[in-house]
């Protein structure tokens, strides 16, 4: 994109956020907003994501770790949910087979959805990298991350490894999340519903899903 058309685009974003109050208004916004071309809808089902943001609201949470943007409306969900003052990071890998990764310019952009006194740090990086996960240590330091959103690689070993390389990062009474934990075509669910039937044996959860006979999505959460 024209570095020249960034600054009307986080503007645009910007002025129709402040007008979004609750939960369902940003929500409308996340999946609606569509400007010079450019479009954060998250691949959510509304229902599910409206009812992760109200859990999450509930967490009051200071660090938000997020693996796999896209676009980034997800993202843009966490910060309104999020504390005035939380850090946000976001790990996507560019060329990923699932989702592939939001391109270089869009950076400025996703920063952009910061409010009051948050921080978003954007890793353009493998997950599954030693050096990605102490990037993240680096970036919270001596704190703990309140809630873990895993919605990057889907492949059965991808999800379970973000799963034990982050989760200890997670304070006691944080959260973990899934996405995509029904079953539905390989290409959108991966591993994914394969292994959160085996995590949820051991650990509390709680499943977020519209409707049990549909085709993929639903959101899985785990309390550690």
């Amino acid at each position: 994109m024209n570095q020249a058309l960034i600054l009307p685009l986080m503007r645009k974003l910007q002025r129709l956020a402040r007008d979004a109050d609750t939960i369902e208004q940003a929500v409308d916004l996340a999946l609606s907003f569509k400007y010079l071309g450019v479009s954060i809808a998250p691949l959510q089902v509304r229902e599910e994501i409206t009812m992760l943001l109200r859990i999450v609201k509930e967490l009051k949470p200071r660090v938000v770790l997020e693996i796999g943007t896209a676009k980034g409306g997800t993202l843009f969900l966490f910060t309104r949910v999020a504390s005035s003052d939380g850090t946000l990071i976001s790990i996507d890998l560019p060329g990923g087979p699932f989702g592939g990764g939001h391109p270089a310019w869009m950076a400025r952009f996703i920063r952009s959805f910061e409010k009051s006194e948050q921080s978003i740090h954007l890793v353009r990086a493998d997950s599954h990298a030693l050096n990605t996960l102490l990037q993240v240590e680096q970036i919270i330091g001596r704190t703990k991350v309140d809630f873990l959103f895993i919605d990057g690689d889907h492949s059965f070993e991808g999800v379970k490894k973000d799963f034990e390389m982050y989760s200890p990062l997670v304070r006691p009474g944080g959260v973990v999340a899934f996405h995509d934990i029904c079953l539905g075509p390989p290409e959108n669910v991966g591993g994914v519903p394969v292994f959160w039937r085996d995590v949820s044996k051991e650990h509390k959860c709680m499943s977020i899903v519209k409707d049990n006979s549909q085709d993929g999505y639903g959101i899985g959460l785990l309390h550690v």
